[in-house]
């Protein structure tokens, strides 16, 4: 942030302060993963699983309103590009693209199966990839006095933020909504259960996630008269298990 305002650059105060902004995101982060493992209670008999995906929520909302932001002041420059420190706007935003490469290592495992740890990562691989263009603009600068290199790439940073802000708002509106888990197919898993011996007809048949990586289903299974209620029950549950995974 200091950097931004030395140089003067948009692009640089616009990675810093989504940068600011991962901060917050990650401190939130960690609050909903510790939060996340209390123990059920009798006002929230399913516990607090569901806080992952406020906060993840929370997350994408702040990137959306940054970018917007960041948008709105890159048009208001084109008219009167400011003078700018070309040099210093680069090594500036190579030393944030150094953070953000670590960043990303670490992250990358936590975020395959986990919807809070992938909005972190979200935030760190814009963030590297407005680092990028932001010593591209350093350059533009620096070696052609190109300012208006400067808000042309803020607004392509702008939008690289909304689009990933974007998908992370929809996948979280998706669960809260209890909508059907990502890869899954309702009528698949029907045909499934209508596969094993003695069922008759299924209906009822709901599917959600509970929060990232913990899919749900519950369903009414109508089966034959002589049928072994219990051994149908441990069927298909061993079915859906081995199914999907």
């Amino acid at each position: 942030l200091v950097g931004g305002w030395l140089t003067g650059s948009l692009a640089l105060l616009a990675d810093a302060g989504h940068m600011a902004i991962d901060v917050v995101a990650v401190t939130l982060g960690i609050f909903a993963l510790w939060i996340a493992q209390l123990p059920p209670t009798t006002e929230k008999t399913f516990g607090y699983y569901r806080a992952e995906i406020l906060v993840a929520l929370v997350n994408g909302a702040l990137l959306f309103a940054v970018s917007l932001w960041i948008i709105l002041e890159a048009l208001g420059r084109f008219g009167n590009p400011p003078t700018l420190n070309g040099p210093m706007m680069t090594w500036i935003a190579a030393g944030g693209l150094v953070v953000n490469g670590v960043g990303l290592l670490v992250m990358s495992r936590e975020k395959r199966d986990n919807l809070n740890a992938r909005a972190v990562w979200l935030h760190l691989l814009s963030d590297a990839l407005g680092s990028v263009t932001a010593i591209l603009a350093g350059i533009l600068v620096w070696k052609f006095d190109w300012y208006l290199a400067d808000p042309i790439i803020s607004i392509f940073i702008a939008l690289l933020i909304l689009y990933g802000s974007c998908r992370l708002l929809l996948e979280c509106v998706n669960v809260l909504l209890e909508g059907v888990p990502k890869g899954m197919n309702l009528s698949e898993i029907r045909k499934c259960i209508e596969s094993v011996k003695s069922v008759v007809e299924v209906h009822d048949l709901h599917l959600w996630t509970v929060t990232s990586g913990v899919p749900a289903l519950s369903a009414h299974v109508r089966v034959g008269q002589a049928a072994d209620h219990g051994k149908i029950l441990g069927d298909i549950t061993l079915l859906l298990k081995e199914q999907y995974r």
